[in-house]
């Protein structure tokens, strides 16, 4: 399917459902049927409605989120989904630096069911601490362990918290994934894999330097604690540690979601998302997901479609 031709699908479906939006009020307007009863007859379409009956004891919320990994005080908030629950829940881990938050994303989930919780590392976007990739994966596995502890006041449902993560998100929620049995589901959206980084930073000078440019670029700005000669060692002395691909044993008996972006030229479809796809594939009792969809990194003229393969596959685990 062209772009173009999903372009005028996606036009059309707009057209849709605000007609149906503008019958249902007139509707209720003349009292023979509410735009709740239409709704629920049509389907809520949680890509774009609001729920149409709110809880008045639980409804949609967020809560502000502030708790400490090693030391370091991390930001974050978690969006609630409408009803007591418990809800399953999804943390949605944002890349380096995490200038694309996949939030869209996070409330589409929240509107099908599922509470969703979003934060900043350590060293990242305000919180306390020093950044690193290391303290990343560690970070993830604290901010999973407070959220199950307020499990009653977030309405969270502990047995059934899942991760996606956008590029260096998908990095560390596949890596903390593997070290957690009780993270069952993990997607990465446009994941990276720092162990094959580090192979091309050692064989590639100017790739080396590029990188190295670019994290000294966040480093003074959204990243804090680092450098970009420090970010460069890291992931070239790490390289062996940070290759997702041989997480793949360790991710048996989890549902595993990889999409990636054709057009993606800070995580190549080719070199990272195939080779990670068919060592997964390859493993006995892994279940995977694997995507390609148009666009470029951050999924910026696929916003719906990525939307829509994330809650597809999110469905399976509930």
């Amino acid at each position: 399917m062209t772009r173009s031709t999903t372009a005028l699908i996606a036009g059309a479906a707009a057209l849709i459902t605000l007609a149906a939006c503008e019958t249902a009020t007139v509707e209720a307007e003349t009292g023979d049927l509410s735009r709740i009863d239409l709704a629920e007859q049509m389907g809520a379409d949680p890509v774009y409605a609001d729920p149409q009956t709110i809880d008045p004891d639980f409804p949609p919320a967020i809560a502000e989120l502030a708790f400490e990994s090693h030391g370091a005080r991390l930001n974050g908030i978690a969006y609630l989904a409408n009803g007591p629950g418990p809800h399953p829940t999804f943390f949605i881990l944002h890349g380096f630096p995490g200038n694309e938050k996949s939030l869209d994303v996070a409330q589409s989930l929240r509107r099908a069911g599922f509470n969703t919780v979003f934060f900043h590392y350590r060293g990242a976007w305000g919180s306390g601490g020093a950044f690193s990739f290391a303290n990343v994966i560690e970070d993830v596995a604290v901010a999973k362990a407070y959220v199950a502890g307020r499990a009653s006041d977030l309405r969270i449902d502990p047995d059934k918290i899942g991760l996606i993560g956008h590029s260096m998100g998908g990095f560390a929620a596949l890596h903390a994934a593997a070290r957690d049995p009780g993270l069952t589901c993990v997607g990465g959206l446009a994941a990276a894999d720092f162990g094959a980084t580090a192979q091309r930073l050692s064989k590639d000078a100017e790739a080396r330097a590029g990188f190295e440019a670019y994290s000294g670029y966040l480093a003074a700005g959204p990243l804090s604690g680092t450098s970009g000669e420090a970010l460069v060692a890291e992931v070239v002395a790490s390289a062996e540690a940070f290759n997702v691909r041989a997480l793949a044993s360790r991710l048996a008996g989890k549902r595993v979601l990889l999409i990636a972006a054709n057009s993606d030229e800070a995580v190549n479809v080719e070199t990272v998302h195939e080779p990670m796809s068919a060592a997964f594939a390859a493993q006995d009792g892994l279940d995977l997901t694997s995507v390609r969809l148009d666009g470029d990194h951050s999924f910026s003229w696929t916003r719906e479609a990525l939307t829509r393969e994330v809650l597809a596959w999110a469905d399976g685990c509930r």
